[in-house]
């Protein structure tokens, strides 16, 4: 069982506009969907660290006062009262070690307490191939079992993988996909990848999805990595452009997202602009996102930050920006959870990389 220190620490955060070393991007008019970003808005927020020395966490989750992160080489860390455990996963096919690959997103069932089963998504290796699929988990004891495959041979080239997991507020699984690095398969409708997909819990496919024989919710998507709704409803995702022109999109159902015929402020008739976009001199590489109040919190890799973008104002700015790499975030009530990833081969990782956070927002 591995052993992961658990300690708080305090520490002053200074919230900014714009990241290191790049211009900020600045807008009067909304249409243009370019962002305002705020110059200045220093703050203290008091931030407590939850856990340390994770293994390139991807996915977090909670139920009630215990939470699971998710972790690319195939384990669970569970995390209750101060005590971590690392839970294996005994998955039907080798998880591969690709970049960007891995074991990535994962979801508790709403009657997880009960039926203690979860949905989880993988990349593994089979006869020279690269695939990820969609499995249903059951925790026993300690340990976890893939029990069901409720979808399978989704594309998975070199990286592009996609892999955010999410249940929406009517009760049905989304889950992200790449684009497996082949832009093409992004228009490409007969293609789970590069596309947000949505099923039921019991992996058939919702009578009312756009087409009534196809997962498929939306499509264009580079690499959508990250999922949230508001509270009426409204669904978002954060996607990586392809050397920056990042975007935050409003997704709705059957909507193409432009990849590779647009992105960032590119428009043309049928696709769909985005409702934040980093624009062409800056890059954040956006993952897992979450709401509250009015404002989508998401976490940056390349932008080393969790960005907050203010719905109500059109407007942007940095907040924990002394970590290094962000991966997701989890928002349980006034509380944000983020984690690091700093030692996903493309950061600069401390002593004490991977973290757990939680910060209180104001």
């Amino acid at each position: 069982m591995k052993r992961i220190l658990i300690f708080g620490a305090i520490a002053s955060i200074f919230l900014t506009g714009c990241a290191a070393n790049e211009t900020t991007n600045t807008s009067t008019d909304a249409s243009t969907n370019e962002i305002s970003s705020s110059t200045s808005n220093p703050a203290n927020a008091e931030t407590e660290v939850i856990a340390d020395n994770l293994d390139v966490p991807w996915a977090i989750e909670k139920n009630n006062d215990t939470i699971y992160l998710t972790q690319r080489g195939g384990s669970i860390i569970r995390i209750e009262n101060g005590e971590t455990q690392e839970q294996p996963v005994n998955f039907d096919e080798t998880v591969s070690s690709a970049s960007e690959a891995g074991f990535l997103g994962f979801v508790l069932r709403p009657d997880f307490t009960s039926s203690n089963e979860a949905y989880g998504y993988y990349t593994y290796e089979k006869d020279s191939d690269r695939m990820n699929r969609i499995v249903k988990l059951h925790l026993d004891g300690n340990q976890w079992e893939e029990t069901e495959v409720l979808l399978d041979e989704i594309p998975s080239g070199a990286n592009h993988h996609g892999g955010r997991m999410k249940i929406g507020p009517d009760d049905k699984l989304y889950v992200t996909t790449g684009d497996a690095s082949v832009p093409e398969n992004a228009q490409d409708m007969d293609s789970l990848a590069g596309k947000i997909l949505r099923m039921n819990l019991d992996g058939s496919i919702p009578n009312d999805n756009p087409s009534a024989d196809s997962y498929v919710y939306s499509y264009g998507h580079r690499n959508a990595q990250g999922l949230a709704w508001s509270d009426d409803s409204t669904m978002y995702a954060s996607e990586h452009g392809a050397s920056a022109n990042d975007e935050i999109n409003v997704i709705e159902a059957g909507r193409n997202y432009g990849w590779p015929e647009i992105e960032g402020n590119e428009t043309r008739d049928g696709m769909e602009a985005p409702l934040f976009t980093s624009g062409s001199n800056q890059t954040w590489a956006p993952s897992g996102m979450g709401y509250h109040d009015q404002k989508l919190y998401v976490a940056a890799l390349r932008g080393n930050a969790v960005l907050e973008f203010d719905l109500a104002n059109n407007q942007q700015r940095e907040m924990m920006t002394d970590y290094g790499r962000i991966r997701d975030v989890y928002i349980d009530g006034d509380n944000l959870y983020f984690i690091t990833n700093n030692r996903d081969g493309r950061g600069s990782p401390a002593d004490n990389d991977d973290q757990l956070i939680r910060v209180r927002l104001q």
